[in-house]
């Protein structure tokens, strides 16, 4: 007699218990469904607040480029003495001023962006010493042409980190 009420205890206990296991395992399945798409829900709103912040991002710094492209940057910025090393003190402080001035900008745009940017200014002001150094350059309106007239050989690093910035912003279509 023992034995078959053991039996037959199991044989309502098991049943619960496998009952009462998948309701758990299906509860816990839906309230962690449910909790993936509040956070994809958020996570979209948050996507279509930040989208224009980031598109003004890579358009303040697709303006920093054409700035300091160094025909532009040539042609904008007149010398303010007719030294060579004053004008390139000029032209490397307007380099600064404007990158400074658009540094906030890293938080929106990718690292690699960001380091191509840097890449892009650091070569332009590199490009403007090299120019001030050489020997045949003994004005600030040589220094002009000769930035200038390097440029016809090989692109600037400002047009390549702008062409690097719109194929940045084609992946966000």
């Amino acid at each position: 007699m023992d034995f078959t009420k053991i039996i037959e205890i199991l044989a309502y206990t098991i049943p619960s218990l496998i009952t009462g296991g998948v309701a758990y395992y299906l509860f816990k399945s839906h309230f962690k469904d449910q909790q993936n798409i509040r956070h994809w829900l958020i996570q979209k709103e948050n996507q279509k607040m930040a989208l224009p912040l980031r598109l003004q991002a890579y358009e303040r710094l697709t303006l920093l480029m054409e700035r300091i492209n160094p025909s532009q940057l040539m042609v904008r910025i007149n010398p303010i003495s007719n030294d060579k090393n004053d004008y390139e003190n000029y032209v490397i402080a307007q380099i600064e001023q404007e990158f400074e001035h658009n540094i906030a900008q890293q938080i929106y745009v990718s690292d690699k962006c960001w380091s191509i940017i840097i890449t892009a200014k650091n070569a332009v002001v590199q490009m403007v010493r090299t120019a001030a150094k050489n020997e045949k350059v003994t004005n600030a309106d040589e220094l002009r042409t000769y930035v200038i007239s390097e440029l016809f050989n090989k692109t600037s690093p400002s047009s390549t980190a702008l062409s690097f910035i719109k194929s940045e912003v084609a992946e966000l279509w």
